[in-house]
């Protein structure tokens, strides 16, 4: 047989209570009764740790101080209220498969009182606060010091003429442990017929230690407790898978990796014509803890659906994945009246649907352990997606969906462009600003859970429009232009260029005036990507010469080369740089590359070096020219 709690130890029922503050109280709730005529029997639940807690401390929980205000926190009335039922909560659990199975002890007891309210349009809050906390809770911040408020709401008229609150329908969890899948049901029921939903959400501090039962219960708001990090009120344990709950049927799931003592609290919302109109909230502590069960039948969860093993949109054909341990025997029940005894079989569905497989471990033994996981089949499900349009940078490319599913609707859409954006709509275009390789990736998924992705390779043209390299030049010299980047090109101005000798698209420049002249060219490719660059020609009236007299080849990407910068020479014949006892250092013929400061592999000293260069005017003369560098490291 399966049992029922999984394994986790409410903090306070392994630890003793500390002087006569409530750290004997594991968790509480407050909930609500409509009667008619305005009138609501209110009981304030609150659990008992009566294995370890204080005697003296659970004694003075009777009565209960409970405090009634409106809506805006105007305080009505107080009242003493005596417990009217305590009840020992069953361990459900059976200590034989347990190798060190504890001793725990919870009762949950109950205070209820009688409330007709006066008229108000602003709703009722009952309150009830103890202070203090385990010293040893792990996921917020000094509990020994920070009490607890539990309170519930009665809307205003305005919002519910009647309404009764949630109440949840099981027991906390008093055993789970460390390592073993959790599955707890946490929902409620609603006598109104109300739609709830569920969440974690924050405790609240009430109490202090100089009023640890606070006489007067003080009005909302209340503050939250602060939480330790990594934990919070939404992740208040961790785990992994993380411990979560299905925010539609409050079922709380995942495996506890860390032990320790973790304040949980729930939220019951309760949804009237889509408006939210109460919240029942049920605050209680776990423990996590390191038990040693002798036989753990486990059945992994492969999908993002609460117990849900596998969500198969591909075929009908399961397999199935055994994570159980202490077994020796196996029995397979897959839901649809197959069986198997493998320790992991693969079983072929005949048709779709949902089917509860249920896994019995040592089922002809005194400890068997059994456990049920969803199985859904909805075959077939393809995602796929076809892309056009303009592939040029800037271009519009379209991407289609074309996801093949059996079940409709097809609910979710991801595209992930590869540059950084994305989209969520099912069709969609993208403009990319440059050229080249981008992988796409397209998520798609439907209503029942199937879910796909694709990737594809989105090709767009390297366009790269290049007019040559800004250039100086002297008055009365011709430069021949090499643009790139396409195969047409349209100069703007024509000024001091002829297309006559060199085609229409390389022209030469005749610059007979001095200035700075920009020249915008259209460039076109191939395929049809277009766009515009632009060269600067600066014409001087004199040929010039410029050798740095200091350079620092530090690898910052500023000075780091000496090489010579010649305006209105033809070329250059070498150029040449020397230690200070006349060692050649260096030798070129090109100024592109220059001397980074270097003999034969390795980094020379800082010191004064000497050049030498020989070039070619633009009138076929030799010139010579000398001087030093000053080399700073």
């Amino acid at each position: 047989m399966r049992y029922n709690i999984f394994f986790v130890f409410l903090c306070t029922l392994l630890l003793p209570a500390i002087g006569v503050n409530a750290s004997h109280i594991v968790g509480g709730e407050v909930t609500y009764v409509y009667l008619g005529g305005n009138t609501y029997t209110v009981t304030v639940t609150i659990y008992e740790d009566c294995k370890n807690g204080d005697p003296s401390a659970i004694e003075q929980d009777n009565p209960a101080f409970l405090a009634l205000y409106d809506g805006n926190s105007n305080f009505i009335r107080r009242d003493d209220v005596d417990y009217s039922s305590a009840i020992t909560v069953p361990v459900n659990f059976s200590n034989e498969c347990v190798n060190n199975f504890p001793s725990v002890c919870l009762t949950k007891k109950s205070f209820v009182r009688t409330y007709t309210l006066p008229p108000d349009t602003s709703g009722f809050i009952i309150t009830y606060q103890r202070c203090c906390r385990n010293a040893s809770i792990d996921n917020i911040a000094n509990p020994s010091v920070i009490g607890a408020s539990y309170f519930c709401t009665i809307p205003p008229l305005s919002v519910a003429a009647s309404n009764n609150s949630a109440v949840f329908k099981y027991y906390p969890p008093q055993i789970i442990c460390e390592g073993e899948p959790l599955y707890y049901d946490n929902s409620a029921t609603d006598a109104d017929h109300d739609s709830l939903s569920y969440e974690f959400c924050t405790a609240y501090i009430g109490g202090t230690e100089d009023s640890v039962k606070p006489y007067t219960p003080s009005p909302p708001p209340y503050q939250p407790v602060y939480y330790v990090n990594p934990f919070s009120y939404s992740d208040p344990m961790g785990g992994y898978p993380q411990i979560k709950i299905d925010p539609s049927k409050g079922v709380i799931t995942g495996t506890p990796n860390h032990l320790g003592r973790y304040v949980v609290t729930v939220c019951c919302h309760e949804w009237r014509s889509g408006q939210m109109i109460n919240t029942t909230k049920r605050e209680f502590q776990f423990v996590v803890t390191n038990c040693s069960k002798k036989v753990v039948a486990n059945i992994p969860i492969l999908s993002d659906e609460p117990n849900t093993y596998i969500i198969n949109c591909a075929n009908y054909t399961v397999n199935f994945i055994n994570n159980s341990s202490g077994g020796f025997e196996y029995y397979w029940d897959f839901g649809d009246g197959g069986v198997s005894t493998d320790f992991e079989p693969t079983h072929t569905y005949a048709d779709t649907g949902v089917y509860t497989v249920k896994l019995v471990v040592n089922r002809s033994s005194t400890c068997p352990d059994s456990i049920s996981r969803l199985v859904k089949v909805y075959p077939y499900f393809k995602a796929a997606f076809t892309d056009s349009g303009f592939q040029c940078p800037g271009g519009i490319i379209k991407f289609t969906d074309q996801t093949n599913s059996t079940y409709k609707p097809i609910t979710y859409w991801e595209w992930l462009f590869g540059d950084g954006d994305t989209s969520y709509h099912q069709d969609t275009t993208h403009i990319y600003a440059k050229g080249g390789e981008y992988y796409v990736t397209f998520i798609s998924a439907n209503s029942r859970g199937c879910s796909d992705t694709v990737l594809k390779t989105v090709l767009i043209d390297r366009f790269r429009p290049f007019a040559g390299d800004d250039t100086t030049i002297v008055q009365g010299a011709a430069i021949q232009f090499h643009p790139g980047g396409g195969d047409n090109y349209t100069w703007t101005p024509s000024t001091y260029l002829s297309f006559n000798d060199f085609g229409p698209y390389d022209p030469v420049g005749n610059f007979v005036d001095t200035g700075l002249f920009t020249y915008n060219v259209h460039v076109i490719n191939p395929l049809g990507c277009a766009g515009d660059t632009s060269v600067k020609i600066r014409v001087v009236p004199y040929a010039a010469f410029f050798m740095p007299t200091a350079f620092t080849p530090n690898g910052d990407g500023l000075n780091d080369v000496l090489r010579p910068v010649l305006i209105g020479y033809s070329s250059i014949v070498y150029f040449r740089v020397f230690d200070r006892w006349g060692e050649l250092l260096y030798s070129s013929n090109s100024t592109e590359s220059g001397w980074d400061g270097t003999y034969k592999g390795q980094k020379l000293d800082a010191a004064v070096y000497f050049w030498e260069i020989t070039t070619v005017n633009r009138f076929g003369k030799i010139e010579k020219k000398k001087g030093d560098v000053t080399l700073i490291r």
